[in-house]
């Protein structure tokens, strides 16, 4: 499993939301400036986002983004398999019913089984409030000598 560029994006433009929320719609030229990502690719990630509804939008002079929920109630996980689609380490447990003709002969079968469960329970068990705080942290933090 590799996490492409639109995952990693989709990431650091929901924490700048939550970094930056004053209660207002932020734009996206401004999240552009901060994160160096083009508005063309901010577009299509906000897209996918908002579908699945991530993110409220209002368009026009004052409009732009913001959460949707609290970064508490945002699961790492959701906004990567949204970006990302299966994070499955094969391909025979993207979908939920296993239809592989070897599964049940195959040796390695509970080995991906168990790397996949792993995968979910820790991006599931990260927040993107624990990312923002950890941010935050790393940047109040002083190095004495």
């Amino acid at each position: 499993m590799k996490i492409s560029t639109r995952g990693r994006y989709a990431l650091r433009f929901m924490i700048d939301l939550a970094q930056h929320d004053s209660g207002d719609f932020i734009a996206l030229k401004d999240v552009s400036a901060r994160q160096e990502i083009s508005i063309k690719y901010l577009e299509q990630i906000t897209a996918l986002l908002s579908k699945f509804g991530l993110l409220q939008s209002v368009r026009g002079p004052q409009g732009g983004y913001k959460l949707s929920k609290r970064p508490s109630d945002y699961k790492i996980g959701e906004i990567l398999k949204i970006t990302e689609g299966s994070l499955s380490p094969i391909a025979c447990l993207e979908t939920e019913v296993n239809t592989c003709p070897k599964k049940d002969d195959c040796h390695t079968y509970s080995l991906w089984q168990g790397l996949k469960r792993v995968i979910d329970e820790y991006l599931d068990s990260v927040t993107l409030e624990d990312l923002v705080n950890k941010n935050t942290e790393e940047d109040n933090f002083m190095y004495m000598i």
